[in-house]
């Protein structure tokens, strides 16, 4: 209880005493039995009911009276009856309530939520959302005054535009006037706000506008939808994207400079605030709840809201993460996407989004549109891939020679290095010509691993044995959680992930016929596929599939390849290499090379407690 309610319920007592003690009846008397008096002239017989009527309108007098201590100069706006009116169009449905005149329900009506049920994306239960204004007797809610309204329920056709207002008349002839504009599509909600004498009432002119949100699960995995669960904000001082994340537990923010948007993202959705212009700040509050709980976050928002005359005007939007429809909302409010690192968001961004909503103008199996993007991304990288292939068939034709070298020079790994690169110079091959096409292809590959967990075009799409793209196709899970393992597998397998590891298996096993590799390091490539198992079990079936024919088109382009590399005629090309550069000079690299090894193999002789000891001192 604040100083202002205490000081009212102060005053609602004393008025009761006052009331009792001076004004009130005094009790009638028992009258000694008389003869029946005659009725009056208007036919009723007299009574005495002034004392119940004071009674029965005491009540409302003390609730005027507390209504005008809280509430001033709003108090006339202060009691009513709450009902609801609905605007609705091809995407949406917003309920609003004529208490605050605010909405108080929001629902995704192309949208189901895991288990059944549209995505609700603001509910009474979940949801509060306060607009503070201070005045002369403290903080008043414009939110819990009672509006009224002459428009009923609307449900807007593809081409139109509804807007709603609501009305709430304050002493002195002044008024609040509060308006939402939706239009026949699409997820914005327009807010416009106007009080008449606000500098009169309000101090400041400004407002505070605060939301509580708790954002609920409803996707399969509510593990991933937590980890996915943030606050976005976009401020024009850093030009960029912010983001405030918990690691499970209570985090808050104060961003102390102009605020162009602020979104709580979901893995799916997102609901947010932007600013006409900007808001000069904001305070975020983020907490990550038990994994057991069906909220993924609980999310909370404090904005001030200039008045300019008494008026004001943002907008809200409630809707799914496409990129599509968050690019026209606010400058870079696609981010709230989760594109990957800045050397990876490009190519998710730019190039894999893109072509994969392009392809959706063709294609409604999203599997099948899935097997065209590796056919497209492979067709485009397979020089790379050639170049790479050539670069192992190279290394195997030398594998004599480099054995020998081994062999030679037994632990003495320097002179075998030095010897090493000599051989390579003379014959022209780089040892890193096979690792280079590799590594121009990690981002397009890691890209992956952040466009299909936050692509929405999955989300519940089947697809053979999978019901839902966007999260694991276990086909066998357990409740039972075992120790380490459920925490680094989880409680199910994937089998689109035990696909995927056998064919890069098959693939580890048909690159090393190709290579040189031999000891440990041909053991040890055998056990990333093993790794990537436990790693991607629980991400999106998607994900998973795509690596599996990634990987069964690059074993097919490499067997088309082997076809077309002859060892003898690299042999051949290798041997008049040597004969050309017999004589040719050491490059700066390769001498600079040769030093540092020199030297690195100097150093281990002369450590002490190696073979030898230390250099004795003469």
């Amino acid at each position: 209880m604040d100083k202002n309610q205490a000081i009212g319920f102060a005053l609602l007592a004393l008025l009761l005493i006052v009331y009792f003690q001076f004004f009130a009846p005094e009790p009638t008397p028992v009258a000694e039995p008389t003869a029946p008096q005659e009725e009056t002239t208007t036919g009723i017989p007299p009574t005495d009911n002034q004392p119940a009527t004071a009674l029965e309108s005491l009540p409302d007098s003390v609730q005027a009276v507390a209504n005008r201590q809280r509430y001033g100069a709003f108090a006339a706006a202060a009691t009513g009856e709450e009902k609801t009116i609905t605007l609705e169009n091809e995407d949406m449905l917003v309920r609003f309530s004529t208490q605050g005149g605010r909405p108080v329900f929001i629902q995704m009506k192309k949208y189901e939520a895991y288990g059944g049920g549209s995505v609700e994306l603001l509910t009474p239960e979940s949801s509060e959302i306060r607009l503070v204004a201070n005045t002369a007797q403290g903080e008043v809610d414009l939110y819990e005054l009672f509006y009224a309204s002459s428009t009923g329920n609307q449900k807007i056709s593809a081409e139109d535009t509804a807007t709603v207002a609501f009305t709430a008349n304050l002493e002195g002839g002044s008024r609040i006037q509060q308006s939402y504009r939706l239009g026949g599509q699409g997820y914005e909600l327009f807010y416009d706000l106007s009080i008449e004498n606000a500098n009169g009432i309000i101090q400041d002119e400004s407002l505070t506008f605060v939301w509580n949100d708790e954002l609920r699960v409803v996707e399969k995995d509510g593990k991933e939808s937590r980890t996915r669960g943030r606050v976005n904000y976009f401020t024009t001082e850093k030009d960029d994207i912010s983001l405030l994340q918990s690691p499970g537990e209570t985090e808050t923010e104060l961003v102390e400079e102009p605020v162009k948007w602020l979104a709580m993202k979901q893995r799916f959705f997102t609901s947010g605030i932007i600013a006409e212009t900007m808001f000069p700040k904001a305070l975020i509050s983020l907490e990550a709840p038990p994994e057991s709980s069906d909220i993924v976050q609980t999310i909370g928002l404090q904005v001030p809201i200039g008045l300019n005359n008494g008026n004001s005007s943002f907008k809200y939007f409630f809707g799914p993460n496409d990129q599509r429809i968050m690019s026209p909302v606010a400058v870079d409010f696609e981010n709230n996407i989760d594109w990957g690192y800045a050397i990876i968001k490009p190519i998710s961004k730019y190039v894999i989004s893109p072509l994969f909503h392009f392809l959706e103008r063709f294609f409604d199996n999203y599997g099948l549109i899935i097997v065209i993007v590796v056919l497209i991304v492979k067709t485009g990288l397979f020089p790379l891939t050639y170049q790479s292939y050539v670069s192992m068939a190279k290394m195997k034709v030398l594998k004599p020679e480099l054995d020998e070298l081994k062999e030679k020079h037994g632990d003495d790994m320097a002179a075998m290095q030095k010897e090493q690169m000599q051989l390579y110079q003379k014959v022209g091959v780089s040892p890193l010509s096979g690792c280079i096409p590799m590594v121009l292809q990690m981002p397009i590959l890691f890209s992956m691993f952040f466009f299909f967990p936050n692509s929405i075009e999955l989300r519940q799409e089947p697809f053979l044995w999978t019901d839902d793209l966007s999260t694991y196709d276990a086909i066998i899970s357990w409740s039972t959680n075992i120790p380490i393992l459920s925490d680094f597998y989880g409680n199910h397998i994937s089998l689109f992930v035990l696909l995927m590891t056998l064919s890069q298996i098959l693939y580890t096993w048909s690159n090393s016929q190709a290579t040189a590799v031999q000891g440990p390091m041909k053991s040890i490539q055998y056990f990333m596929p093993v790794v990537l198992m436990f790693v991607l079990n629980s991400f999106p079936a998607a994900l998973s599939f795509y690596y599996l024919v990634s990987n069964l088109v690059t074993f097919g382009q490499q067997a088309i390849i082997r076809r077309f590399v002859d060892d003898s005629k690299i042999r051949q090309k290798l041997e008049e290499n040597r004969k050309r550069n017999r004589n040719k000079k050491k490059s700066k690299f390769q001498l600079r090379l040769e030093e540092a090894m020199k030297s690195t193999e100097e150093n281990k002789r002369n450590k002490p407690g190696n073979r030898g000891g230390a250099p004795r001192k003469r």
